[in-house]
């Protein structure tokens, strides 16, 4: 039913933006192989089949070599050429710099930092060996202005909007092509998990991941370099941080994520 279909990767895909991401190519056409740190993982795959697409889930820690490794070979076993991948699973950790754990910081640079440039290695090398794919990366607004009481976690997504940007021009010759997507605040469970479910952030009203999902399919495939994702008012944020100064963003954002 589904061999003659393209196989797509979403990293992890069980959940968020995420599993958007994946329904979004499940609708359009694609095959899914998925990566999730948890069991939901394969309720997410039975979802996509009911999308008329065959899903693959692979249950993996992202934030270990091991861990990025194993799902690169699992997609890899398939036997099929990857056409398009969405280097998506990231984390966040809200608090003052001063307080949070260390260990849980460095988990967030594995996951949103050194995964991200292992996976791609691995998509990159194979996607150019063929001449052709299409490559997504998931970072944030926050990429573009200072994150206070995120310390970590804006300048992890501004590298990966750097990769993106970067790769994209590498790659200009190849058949390969790279696309960002920067989401807004979304209505996904990632600041309660960030621990930022009492800020004024969290509990702002949300962009709907549906939304930034399809944004963000759809300047994939259309060869888009980077995309916000979310509505107006997000878009019109990103551009009034290109010209507005390091310290009055800063100062701005701190008020919307400093623990109350």
């Amino acid at each position: 039913m589904t061999g003659n279909k393209p196989l797509a990767m979403i990293t992890g895909g069980s959940s968020g933006i995420g599993f958007e991401l994946a329904k979004q190519f499940a609708k359009n056409g694609f095959d899914v192989a998925i990566s999730g740190s948890s069991d939901k993982v394969n309720e997410a795959a039975d979802a996509l089949r009911s999308l008329d697409a065959e899903a693959y889930p692979f249950k993996a820690d992202a934030s270990t070599y091991d861990g990025v490794e194993r799902f690169w070979t699992f997609t890899q076993g398939l036997g099929r050429p990857l056409e398009a991948a969405a280097l998506n699973v990231g984390i966040g950790i809200g608090g003052a710099f001063v307080d949070n754990d260390l260990e849980d910081e460095l988990r967030l640079l594995a996951i949103n930092v050194t995964g991200t440039v292992h996976m791609a290695k691995r998509v990159v090398q194979h996607m150019v060996k063929n001449g052709r794919g299409r490559i997504l990366i998931t970072s944030s607004v926050s990429a573009t202005l200072p994150t206070p009481y995120e310390t970590v976690y804006g300048p992890s997504k501004a590298f990966g909007y750097m990769v993106a940007e970067s790769l994209r021009e590498e790659l200009r010759s190849t058949g390969v092509t790279v696309t960002a997507l920067l989401p807004g605040a979304t209505n996904s469970d990632f600041h309660a998990n960030a621990g930022m479910g009492g800020t004024k952030l969290g509990g702002q009203q949300k962009n709907d991941k549906t939304l930034v999902a399809k944004q963000g399919f759809e300047a994939l495939m259309n060869g888009i370099d980077h995309i916000v994702g979310g509505d107006q008012k997000t878009k019109r944020q990103v551009l009034e941080n290109r010209t507005t100064p390091e310290p009055v963003k800063a100062a701005r954002q701190a008020e919307l994520t400093q623990p109350q």
